[in-house]
Formats: C-alpha cells, sequence, structure tokens
C-alpha cells in the first residue's frame, strides 16, 4: 500500500537521529547567542519586554501558554493573518507555528471569519441550548472521515481523549489504555503517562499521583513486537479497552514510524480485543479531508479531533467513531438506554465553535488546502535539508505532508530502558540540556522572522506560497552561519 503522497523514510531518519544524539550538541554560539539577545530583544522587542514583566504580576510566569517561546522572554503577538504574526513593537514573522497546528487556511481566513461576525450579530458566542451548526459541523466530519458515524464535540481535544477512553472502556468492559511512547494525547491524569520522552512513565508528570496510571500503559514507539507483549500482559491485568496513536508516530511524528505501522496495530486491537483510537488533533484535515486513517487506510474505531474542528476559534475538540461506540455519549434523546460516558462542559459546541469549524472544513474542501500546505512543507523540508549537506551539520529534516520537522539536538530521540537504571540520571540530564540549547536556537530563529514550535517543529499551510517558503530556508541559512560545537 502506498502513500497518497510522499512519506517519510523513517527508517532512515530514525538512523540519523540515532546518530545524532551520539555526536556532540551542535548549536548556537554563545556569542551569538549573545548578539541576538542585545541586538534583536534588547533593541526591537523592548514593547514584549516591558508588557511581559507586567504580565508576571498577574500570571505565573507570565504567560498564559506552554506554546510561547520564553528565551530569553516571551514575545507579544497582537496580529496574525495568513502565514504572518506580528508583535506588539511592530516586528513581522513568518508563522511555522499555526497556532499549534489547526490553521491549515492560515490565520484569520476572511472566508470564515465573515462567517463568525454574522453570528456574533445575530445569536451571540453561546447560548447553552442547540444551534443549528451543532450539527452541520458533526455532518461535515461524518461525511469526511470514512470511520466516523456519530460526532459529540468537545472544548479541547484534552477532553475528547478523556471521553474516548471512557467510551473504550464502557464498551469494552475492559480496564487497560495503552498508548504509544512519547506521544502527547492532553493532560488528564491518565494520559500524562510516558509524555515526551518514551519510558518516562510518570516522571514528567508532576502532580499527579502513581496509582492513576495503574491502568496506563506505553509501548515503544513504532515496536509492533513491544505492543503485542503489553496487549498479552494485560489479558491477565483486566485486558485492554483501547490503543491510543498518533498514526504518524508520538508529538506530531517526532519519532517517525513506517507507514504500515497503523495497519499492524489495527491488527493487533483486533486480535486481543481492544478498541483503536486515533489521535488525530494534529493530523485531522491536514493530511487531507480524512485524515490519517484515509491517508493510511486504516479504519480506527474511535478518532480524537482538535483545534481545527473549530477553525482556530475557542471550543476545539470532538470525539467521533462508529454509531456502537459513539451511543455511549448520548444526551438529549435517549435512542440507546443503559450506561453513558461522564462527560459535559457548558462551552462546548457553541454556535460560535461550531459556526468556525464548520465554515472552515467547507474552505479546506473547496480549495483542498491540504495539498497546497504539502507542497509548501515538501518545499520546506527539502530547502533545509540542502542547506544542511551544504554546512555539513548533523541536523535531520523530514516531513510528512505539511507537518515538518528540524530536529537539531535530538532532544526528544532519547529513551529511558527501565532495565537499565543506571542511565537514567544521565538521560535526563542530557535531555535537559538540550532542551536549553532548542530554546537557544528557536531563538535565533524568531529572531530571523521564523516563530516554529519549540525550535523544532514547523507546520505550513494553505497561505504560503514558494517565495515565502525560499525566504524562510534564507532565514534558516542566517542562523545556521552562527551554529558551532559546544564543549
Amino acid at each position: 500500500m502506498a502513500a497518497p503522497y510522499r512519506y517519510v523514510d523513517a527508517e532512515a531518519v530514525t538512523k540519523k537521529l540515532d546518530e545524532l544524539i551520539e555526536k556532540p550538541i551542535y548549536s548556537l554560539s554563545p556569542a551569538a547567542l549573545k548578539a541576538y539577545e542585545e541586538e534583536y530583544y534588547g533593541k526591537k522587542c523592548q514593547k514584549s519586554h516591558e508588557m511581559i514583566l507586567k504580565a508576571q504580576s498577574a500570571i505565573p510566569g507570565g504567560v498564559q501558554h506552554n506554546l510561547a517561546f520564553n528565551y530569553p522572554f516571551p514575545l507579544v503577538f497582537n496580529k496574525a493573518e495568513g502565514n504572518r504574526l506580528y508583535d506588539i513593537d511592530g516586528n513581522e514573522y513568518l508563522d511555522f507555528l499555526q497556532a499549534g497546528g489547526p490553521t491549515v487556511l492560515g490565520s484569520n481566513p476572511p472566508a470564515v471569519r465573515e462567517k463568525v461576525i454574522e453570528l456574533l450579530n445575530t445569536c451571540g458566542p453561546s447560548t447553552g441550548l442547540f444551534h443549528e451548526y451543532e450539527y452541520l459541523i458533526a455532518k461535515k466530519i461524518i461525511d469526511s472521515v470514512p470511520s466516523v458515524e456519530r460526532v459529540r464535540m468537545f472544548g479541547s481535544g484534552t477532553e475528547a481523549c478523556m471521553g474516548a477512553i471512557r467510551v473504550a472502556r464502557l464498551a469494552t468492559k475492559k480496564k487497560n489504555i495503552v498508548k504509544m511512547g512519547g506521544a502527547y494525547h492532553g493532560w488528564s491524569d491518565q494520559l500524562a503517562y510516558g509524555i515526551r520522552i518514551p519510558g518516562t512513565k510518570g516522571l514528567q508528570s508532576q502532580g499527579v499521583p502513581g496509582f492513576v496510571f495503574d491502568h496506563t500503559q506505553e509501548f515503544f514507539p513504532g515496536d509492533l513486537n513491544d505492543l503485542e507483549r503489553v496487549l498479552k500482559s494485560n489479558q491477565l491485568k483486566g485486558g485492554t479497552a483501547a490503543v491510543m496513536l498518533e498514526a504518524i508516530g508520538p508529538e506530531s511524528g517526532t519519532r517517525p514510524v513506517r507507514y504500515d505501522f497503523p495497519a499492524g496495530c489495527r491488527a493487533l486491537c483486533d486480535k486481543y480485543g481492544a478498541l483503536l483510537i486515533f489521535d488525530e488533533v494534529v493530523t485531522g484535515f491536514r493530511l487531507g479531508m480524512g485524515g490519517a486513517q484515509m491517508y493510511f487506510g486504516v479504519s480506527p474505531d474511535l478518532t480524537v479531533f482538535g483545534k481545527i474542528v473549530a477553525g482556530g476559534y475557542p471550543g476545539a475538540g470532538a470525539l467521533g467513531g462508529k454509531k456502537e461506540f459513539m451511543k455511549y455519549l448520548g444526551a438529549g434523546l435517549d435512542e440507546h438506554g443503559g450506561k453513558k460516558a461522564l462527560v459535559g462542559g457548558t462551552m462546548t459546541a457553541t454556535p460560535l465553535s461550531c459556526c468556525a469549524g464548520y465554515y472552515t472544513l467547507c474552505e479546506i474542501e473547496r480549495t483542498r488546502a491540504w495539498e497546497t500546505a504539502a507542497k509548501m512543507g515538501d518545499r520546506l523540508t527539502d530547502g533545509l535539508n540542502a542547506l544542511i549537506e551544504r554546512k555539513g551539520l548533523p541536523f535531520v529534516a523530514y516531513n510528512v505532508g505539511s507537518i515538518c520537522h528540524l530536529d537539531t539536538v535530538g532532544t526528544m530521540h532519547f529513551a529511558i530502558r527501565w532495565n537499565k537504571p543506571w542511565e537514567i540520571p544521565r538521560i535526563l540530564k542530557e535531555t535537559s540540556r538540550r532542551k536549553a540549547e532548542m530554546q537557544h536556537i528557536g531563538a535565533a530563529y524568531m529572531a530571523e522572522g521564523l516563530v516554529t514550535l519549540a525550535g523544532n517543529r514547523m507546520y505550513t499551510s494553505a497561505a504560503y506560497t514558494e517565495a515565502d517558503i525560499d525566504a524562510a530556508v534564507a532565514a534558516f541559512e542566517r542562523a545556521f552561519e552562527h551554529i558551532e560545537v559546544l564543549k
């Protein structure tokens, strides 16, 4: 089975990432970092700095969002349009953060904005009661995504993931939830297990009691044998209710998997009587109208959607799936009777979010925005790889459509093996050091006019042109001029 457009060579990329974490750290020189701090942030971002200092008196750390880039201080943005962001000092940036991934059309597209304004002039953002846009967005998702027969809206991807595991347990009458090590499925207690780095278990989930993870397990990314080991073990411990999967690999493919891996997961779920849940918070409508499941030709039982189903507006989550499972989320008219999963949220499925999401999906379909975004992702990755080769750097660039990665230090390619406990302190120390260098090189990108996600991930949108992408590659090259081996 072949991918509908270029798919990453997961084995080749993994080999490069294996080599990257064995090398010394290549990053921004201390002199260059100081120059960026003084010349760009010190002189051109003064209003941002002043605002953040004020904000610290009211907000822990001065910002509300985990996506904010914090070195040397967060910048304050007051305009987003197309593929551009603008800060309060008037500086312009190419936007590769794309609000964490949902803006496949680009930021604030008029075709959606005008419909939202029309709604606000008549209905207002929320009533707590049914609005016709609830049906329209649900029907649009059902018509677009092959496995989805019913949809329930939520306030976020985190909430949708919580709902998914409750449905899975009711439907299967089994206890355990299995996830891919390193994957992020929101910040609810049970799924805050093994995040970012495979094998961390609860080490990065401060504030969550260990007993909460009694029925959550992880398996090593891309390893079907390890997944089967966990599923087989669970047969003696209450069975497996569901396997949760980011189909392209954990953290949007930060550790990419083979193209046939999702199909292998489907077969194992069938063998052990577990539901297969696709987390399509990022891939949904970004890899095509049918999301990752159409891209890979695999039919999950439940699908989690996030930011994009509200078009980047608030109230951005949904759970879809087959009727036999979605009946556990029934509200209003009781079609089936029986037990219902405990879910809620007064501000879910607001007229605002459903209107924005519906017209966003319509516009993505009308323009085939995912195709343009993917072409721009290919061009960005090809440009970065040519630049890396020309400069003789060990960096690794790859993409799946419009989801692009540029790994300079390999922070998230480490893994903890609990059968080798003596390695854990070294790995935690090394990943902390490399995470700091991600901040430093990300600060250089920002100063060169590039907003990225954590300095190593970029999302392209349909708002990009070839000239924009070439300008971005030139900006990366300016930052790479200051790379050296750190001692």
